[in-house]
C-alpha cells in the first residue's frame, strides 16, 4: 500500500491539498471516485496533456472510480486560464467533432473499460435561471477575479467578461453533481478545483474532494508549456519517426522530467538514470532510451525499433534519409508554401509559412529565405521542413 501511495501522491504531483486525508481514506480502503475534467476546446493531445491522463490512469490501476468529465458545456465559455484577452465561444458542432477525436486519442492512456465518461451538459442544459441565482450566489465577484490571469488584465485595462467568471463556478459545480472525492489537474486549475471544494461545502455535500496537481511539461524548447500554437510538442498521435526525432530534441534537463512525468518507467530507474548523468554519463545514450520509450508507449516495440534505425540511417547521412517518398507535381514551379502544403508536410499553409519564416524549410539542403521563393522542380529536388521531415518532389 506504501508504493502504492507513493505512485499516486508523489510521482508526477506538485500539490496535494489535504495530503493527510486523502492518505487515510486510501489506507481505508475506501473506493474514490477521482474526477478528471477536459474541455474540447481542440482536437489534438500532446503528451504535455498526457500528463494529467497518466495520474488518473494511476488511480484507475489502484481499483478507483476514475471519472472523465467532458465540458462540452464549458466549452462554449473556455477555459480562461493564462489567457490575455476572452476566448471565442466554440460551436456545438466544433466541440462535438472534438469531443469524439479526444475520446479516441485519451484511450491511449487510460482503461476505457474501467472509466466513467460523464458529459456536463446532463446537469447545465437543465439549469433554470433560478438553478444559475442560486450557484451564482454561492461565490462574489471579489474571490473571483482573485485569480492571477483576471487581475493581470484588469489592472492592463483589458475586459473580463461575466461568462468567463462564471467558468470556475461551472466546473466546481461538476464536483458537487459527480460527488468527486478527488480532483486532479494542472497546477493552473489549482483557483477552479479549490472553488469546487468550496462548492461541495456550499451545498452540504458530505463528500470534499481533495485535489492532486501536475506540473505544466515544458516543450521541446524547453522554456514555453508544450504547445501545438508554439509548434514545440509531442503528439501522442505523431507518427514514430517524428516522435522519436522530437524527443531526441529536448534539452538535456529535461530529461528525467520527461522521464518521471510522461513514461511509466519505475522511479528507482528513474533516479538511477539521473546518477548517471549526473557523474558524466552522456545524456544522449538516455534521450534515445526515453525516445524509443514513448514511441512503444504510444505505438509498439517493432516501430520503436525502426524508428531508432531510421535515425542512425539519417546521422551517417548527415541528416538525409536514405528512403525518401518521391510526390510528382503537375506544374514546373511553386510558390514554396504551395508545395510544403501540397507535399502534406504541413497541416495547413499558415503553418507553413510559420516553418518557412522560423528557418525551418530547406531546398537541397539550402534554407529558404522567404515565403516568396518560387521552387524550379523540373529536375528532382528534396523538400526538407525541421529536421525530420523529408520529400523528393518533381514535375511530370
Amino acid at each position: 500500500m506504501k508504493t502504492d501511495i507513493q505512485t499516486l501522491l508523489d510521482r508526477g504531483t506538485v500539490d496535494v491539498i489535504i495530503r493527510k486525508e486523502l492518505e487515510e481514506k486510501i489506507k481505508a480502503g475506501k473506493n474514490l471516485r477521482v474526477k478528471l475534467g477536459i474541455d474540447p476546446t481542440g482536437s489534438d493531445l500532446h503528451i504535455g496533456h498526457a500528463v494529467v491522463l497518466k495520474k488518473l490512469r494511476h488511480f484507475q490501476d489502484a481499483g478507483h472510480t476514475a471519472v472523465l468529465i467532458i465540458g462540452d458545456y464549458t466549452a462554449r465559455v473556455g477555459d480562461p486560464t493564462g489567457k490575455s484577452e476572452t476566448r471565442v465561444m466554440l460551436t456545438a458542432e466544433q466541440i462535438e467533432k472534438n469531443m469524439k477525436y479526444y475520446i479516441k486519442q485519451a484511450a491511449a492512456i487510460l482503461d476505457m473499460d474501467k472509466l466513467e465518461i460523464r458529459y456536463n451538459s446532463e446537469w447545465f442544459s437543465k439549469m433554470n435561471m433560478g438553478d444559475i441565482l442560486e450557484l451564482t450566489a454561492k461565490k462574489t465577484i471579489n474571490q473571483m477575479i482573485q485569480r492571477e490571469d483576471f487581475k493581470n488584465r484588469i489592472q492592463n485595462d483589458q475586459d473580463v467578461s461575466m461568462v468567463e467568471t462564471l467558468y470556475p463556478l461551472m466546473q466546481g459545480y461538476d464536483s458537487v453533481m459527480l460527488n468527486c472525492d478527488v480532483e486532479i489537474g494542472g497546477t493552473d486549475q489549482l483557483f477552479n478545483m479549490m472553488v469546487g471544494r468550496d462548492l461541495q461545502k456550499r451545498y452540504n455535500k458530505t463528500t470534499i474532494q481533495n485535489i492532486i496537481t501536475v506540473p505544466i511539461l515544458e516543450g521541446l524548447d524547453g522554456v514555453e508549456k508544450m504547445s501545438k500554437s508554439l509548434n514545440n510538442y509531442i503528439g501522442i498521435n505523431d507518427e514514430a519517426n517524428e516522435m522519436y526525432g522530437k524527443t531526441l530534441s529536448i534539452p538535456d534537463d529535461l530529461i528525467t522530467k520527461y522521464f518521471e512525468l510522461a513514461t511509466n518507467i519505475p522511479m528507482d530507474e528513474i533516479k538511477k538514470i539521473s546518477k548517471r548523468m549526473e557523474d558524466g554519463e552522456n545524456p544522449k545514450t538516455f534521450k534515445m532510451q526515453l525516445a524509443r520509450e514513448l514511441v512503444k508507449q504510444y505505438h509498439n516495440e517493432d516501430a520503436a525499433k525502426k524508428a531508432e534505425e531510421e535515425f542512425e540511417n539519417i546521422f551517417k547521412n548527415k541528416g538525409i534519409p536514405e528512403d525518401i517518398e518521391t510526390i510528382t507535381f503537375t506544374k514546373k514551379s511553386y510558390n514554396i508554401i504551395d508545395l510544403i502544403s501540397e507535399s502534406g508536410l504541413a497541416q495547413s499553409k499558415s503553418e507553413a509559412r510559420r516553418l518557412v519564416e522560423g528557418g525551418g524549410v530547406k531546398i537541397d539542403s539550402e534554407k529558404i529565405p522567404s515565403i516568396e521563393t518560387e521552387v524550379d522542380i523540373s529536375t528532382e529536388k528534396i523538400l526538407q521542413v525541421g529536421k525530420r521531415k523529408f520529400v523528393k518532389v518533381i514535375s511530370k
